[in-house]
Protein backbone atom coordinates (compact mmCIF):
# COMPACT_ATOMS: atom_id res chain seq x y z
CA UNK A 1 0.00 0.00 0.00
CA UNK A 2 1.46 3.58 -0.70
CA UNK A 3 1.17 5.38 2.50
CA UNK A 4 1.22 8.62 1.08
CA UNK A 5 -2.51 7.78 -0.80
CA UNK A 6 -3.93 6.41 2.66
CA UNK A 7 -2.55 9.68 4.31
CA UNK A 8 -4.39 11.80 1.96
CA UNK A 9 -7.20 9.74 1.97
CA UNK A 10 -7.56 10.19 5.87
CA UNK A 11 -7.45 14.35 5.80
CA UNK A 12 -10.02 13.97 3.01
CA UNK A 13 -12.22 11.89 5.51
CA UNK A 14 -11.56 13.85 8.26
CA UNK A 15 -12.12 17.36 6.31
CA UNK A 16 -15.30 16.00 4.85
CA UNK A 17 -17.02 14.61 8.13
CA UNK A 18 -15.93 17.72 9.81
CA UNK A 19 -17.71 19.84 7.37
CA UNK A 20 -20.92 17.59 7.46
CA UNK A 21 -21.08 17.94 11.45
CA UNK A 22 -20.78 21.56 11.02
CA UNK A 23 -23.51 22.08 8.87
CA UNK A 24 -25.58 19.52 10.41
CA UNK A 25 -25.24 21.68 13.72
CA UNK A 26 -26.18 24.99 12.13
CA UNK A 27 -28.14 24.35 9.67
CA UNK A 28 -32.01 22.21 8.92
CA UNK A 29 -32.10 20.41 6.12
CA UNK A 30 -33.69 22.82 3.00
CA UNK A 31 -31.74 25.86 5.40
CA UNK A 32 -29.03 27.85 3.48
CA UNK A 33 -27.05 30.84 3.98
CA UNK A 34 -26.24 32.79 1.29
CA UNK A 35 -21.93 33.44 1.19
CA UNK A 36 -21.17 35.41 -2.43
CA UNK A 37 -24.59 36.70 -3.56
CA UNK A 38 -25.98 34.82 -6.80
CA UNK A 39 -23.31 32.47 -7.04
CA UNK A 40 -22.54 30.36 -3.38
CA UNK A 41 -24.27 29.12 -0.73
CA UNK A 42 -24.39 26.60 2.13
CA UNK A 43 -27.77 24.60 1.72
CA UNK A 44 -28.14 21.65 3.81
CA UNK A 45 -29.11 18.65 1.80
CA UNK A 46 -29.87 15.42 2.37
CA UNK A 47 -28.96 12.83 -0.72
CA UNK A 48 -29.94 9.35 -0.87
CA UNK A 49 -28.87 8.84 -4.69
CA UNK A 50 -25.70 9.68 -5.68
CA UNK A 51 -24.15 12.41 -7.93
CA UNK A 52 -27.07 14.24 -8.89
CA UNK A 53 -29.49 12.30 -6.77
CA UNK A 54 -29.35 9.73 -9.46
CA UNK A 55 -30.28 6.23 -7.69
CA UNK A 56 -32.37 7.78 -5.31
CA UNK A 57 -33.32 5.34 -2.79
CA UNK A 58 -31.06 2.39 -3.44
CA UNK A 59 -28.73 2.85 -0.65
CA UNK A 60 -27.99 -0.86 -0.63
CA UNK A 61 -26.88 -0.75 -4.16
CA UNK A 62 -24.66 2.44 -3.22
CA UNK A 63 -23.13 0.63 -0.74
CA UNK A 64 -21.79 -2.03 -2.24
CA UNK A 65 -20.78 -0.09 -4.97
CA UNK A 66 -18.74 1.93 -2.47
CA UNK A 67 -16.97 -1.12 -1.23
CA UNK A 68 -16.27 -2.36 -4.90
CA UNK A 69 -14.71 0.79 -5.59
CA UNK A 70 -12.62 1.08 -2.52
CA UNK A 71 -11.13 -2.38 -2.95
CA UNK A 72 -10.60 -1.83 -6.58
CA UNK A 73 -8.23 1.30 -5.86
CA UNK A 74 -6.05 -0.59 -2.94
CA UNK A 75 -5.71 -3.37 -5.33
CA UNK A 76 -5.14 -0.82 -8.64
CA UNK A 77 -2.67 1.35 -6.59
CA UNK A 78 -0.61 -1.31 -6.38
CA UNK A 79 -0.02 -0.77 -10.22
CA UNK A 80 0.17 2.66 -10.17
CA UNK A 81 3.81 4.60 -10.27
CA UNK A 82 3.98 6.10 -6.81
CA UNK A 83 4.32 9.55 -8.02
CA UNK A 84 2.82 12.43 -6.22
CA UNK A 85 -0.01 12.89 -8.84
CA UNK A 86 -1.02 9.54 -9.01
CA UNK A 87 -1.34 8.98 -4.97
CA UNK A 88 -2.99 12.40 -4.76
CA UNK A 89 -5.39 10.95 -6.90
CA UNK A 90 -5.99 7.88 -5.66
CA UNK A 91 -6.10 9.17 -2.03
CA UNK A 92 -8.82 12.11 -2.94
CA UNK A 93 -11.26 8.96 -4.64
CA UNK A 94 -10.13 6.80 -1.88
CA UNK A 95 -11.52 9.68 0.59
CA UNK A 96 -13.95 10.99 -1.19
CA UNK A 97 -15.61 7.26 -1.41
CA UNK A 98 -15.29 6.67 1.97
CA UNK A 99 -16.36 9.97 3.02
CA UNK A 100 -20.01 9.07 1.96
CA UNK A 101 -20.00 5.40 2.38
CA UNK A 102 -19.64 6.85 6.63
CA UNK A 103 -22.77 9.16 5.95
CA UNK A 104 -24.62 5.97 3.84
CA UNK A 105 -24.07 3.79 6.63
CA UNK A 106 -24.31 6.27 10.21
CA UNK A 107 -27.41 7.93 8.23
CA UNK A 108 -28.85 6.02 5.13
CA UNK A 109 -28.07 9.18 3.08
CA UNK A 110 -25.29 11.52 1.99
CA UNK A 111 -25.31 15.05 3.64
CA UNK A 112 -24.58 18.04 0.88
CA UNK A 113 -24.32 21.22 1.43
CA UNK A 114 -22.08 23.23 -1.24
CA UNK A 115 -24.08 24.99 -3.68
CA UNK A 116 -23.04 27.10 -6.13
CA UNK A 117 -24.98 29.24 -8.93
CA UNK A 118 -22.69 29.08 -12.32
CA UNK A 119 -23.63 31.33 -14.74
CA UNK A 120 -27.81 30.98 -13.83
CA UNK A 121 -27.23 27.55 -13.99
CA UNK A 122 -28.11 25.82 -10.11
CA UNK A 123 -25.61 23.29 -9.94
CA UNK A 124 -27.04 20.57 -7.15
CA UNK A 125 -25.58 20.61 -4.19
CA UNK A 126 -22.98 18.44 -3.12
CA UNK A 127 -19.92 18.19 0.03
CA UNK A 128 -16.67 17.54 0.30
CA UNK A 129 -16.37 13.79 -0.74
CA UNK A 130 -18.16 14.72 -3.59
CA UNK A 131 -15.58 17.11 -4.99
CA UNK A 132 -12.40 14.65 -3.59
CA UNK A 133 -13.95 12.18 -6.17
CA UNK A 134 -14.13 14.25 -9.33
CA UNK A 135 -11.18 16.19 -8.51
CA UNK A 136 -9.74 12.55 -8.00
CA UNK A 137 -11.04 11.22 -11.04
CA UNK A 138 -9.95 13.73 -13.48
CA UNK A 139 -6.40 13.53 -11.90
CA UNK A 140 -6.29 9.87 -12.29
CA UNK A 141 -7.51 9.83 -15.99
CA UNK A 142 -4.10 12.63 -16.59
CA UNK A 143 -2.21 10.18 -14.74
CA UNK A 144 -3.17 7.10 -16.91
CA UNK A 145 -3.09 9.02 -20.03
CA UNK A 146 0.71 10.00 -18.92
CA UNK A 147 1.45 6.20 -18.35
CA UNK A 148 1.30 6.36 -14.66
CA UNK A 149 0.08 2.32 -14.73
CA UNK A 150 1.03 -1.00 -15.07
CA UNK A 151 3.65 -1.50 -12.97
CA UNK A 152 5.05 2.31 -13.54
CA UNK A 153 6.17 1.20 -17.37
CA UNK A 154 5.35 3.50 -19.76
CA UNK A 155 4.26 1.07 -22.54
CA UNK A 156 1.81 2.72 -23.72
CA UNK A 157 3.15 5.86 -24.59
CA UNK A 158 6.74 3.32 -26.42
CA UNK A 159 3.79 1.56 -29.07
Amino acid sequence: MRKKAIIIAIICIVIDQVTKILISSYLRPGESVVIIKHFFSLTRAINTGAAFSILEGYTLILLMASIGATVFLFKYMKSFKSTKLGMLSLGLLLGGIIGNFIDRIVYGYVRDFLKFNIFGYNYPVFNIADACIVIGVILLAFCIMRGDEENGNKSRKSR
